[in-house]
C-alpha cells in the first residue's frame, strides 16, 4: 500500500459522494476532529500506564473511534449513506460528565488549563474540541450534516474538562483558580 497518491496535488481531496477543494467546510471540520483525536491520543499515552486511569483510558480509546466515525459522518455529501454519530454517544459522555463532576473536587470559579501534564493534554484536546465545534456550526448553516455530530463535540468538550479536573484529582494537583474570576459555578439548588 502507498500512502501517498498524487491525487490531491491540485488543492483537491474525495469525500463520499463528491471532490471539494482541501480548504472546505467539510475537510476543516473533520480536519479539525482529526487534531482533537490526535491531543486525546496524547492525553492517553500519558495516562496508560497508571492503573488509576484505567477506566478513563477506556473512555478515551473509545471515543477517539467515536471521533472518527464524526469525521466520516462530516465526509458524507450526498447524504446516501447511514450515519455512524447516535444519540447514545451523546447519552453515554453526559453520564459520564456527571460522575466526574461529582468525584472531582467543587467548582466555582474558571479554572486555567493545567495541572498535571495528562490534564493539560486533555485541555488542550478540550481547546481544539470547541474549535471543530465551531467549525462544524459554518458547515452545519452551509451544507447538511448529522446534527448528532455537532451535539456530540459539545458533549465532548464538556467531558475533558471534567476529566482533566478528575485527573489532577486523582493525582493531588489543585486546579488553578483564574485570580480575577466570580464565582460563576453554583449548585442549582443554591441558586434557586
Amino acid at each position: 500500500m502507498k500512502l501517498y497518491t498524487r491525487t490531491g496535488d491540485q488543492g483537491k481531496t474525495s469525500l463520499v459522494g463528491g471532490r471539494v477543494d482541501k480548504d472546505h467546510l467539510r475537510v476543516e471540520a473533520y480536519g479539525t476532529i482529526d487534531e482533537a483525536n490526535s491531543f486525546i491520543g496524547w492525553a492517553l499515552a500519558l495516562l496508560v500506564d497508571d492503573a488509576r486511569f484505567h477506566d478513563l483510558c477506556g473512555e478515551l480509546q473509545k471515543i477517539q473511534h467515536e471521533l472518527f466515525d464524526c469525521g466520516g459522518d462530516l465526509a458524507i455529501v450526498n447524504g446516501k449513506l447511514p450515519y455512524k454519530a447516535t444519540e447514545e454517544m451523546v447519552a453515554f459522555l453526559e453520564q459520564r460528565i456527571d460522575a466526574y463532576v461529582q468525584e472531582a473536587p467543587p467548582l466555582q470559579k474558571f479554572i486555567l488549563p493545567g495541572g498535571s501534564k495528562a490534564a493539560a493534554a486533555l485541555h488542550m484536546a478540550r481547546t481544539v474540541t470547541r474549535r471543530a465545534e465551531r467549525c462544524i456550526v459554518s458547515l452545519q448553516k452551509a451544507e447538511p450534516i448529522n446534527d448528532v455530530v455537532l451535539k456530540y463535540m459539545n458533549r465532548l468538550s464538556d467531558y475533558l474538562f471534567a476529566a482533566a479536573r478528575v485527573v489532577n484529582a486523582r493525582l493531588g494537583v489543585g486546579d488553578v483558580e483564574y485570580e480575577r474570576s466570580a464565582i460563576v459555578f453554583r449548585d442549582k439548588e443554591e441558586g434557586q
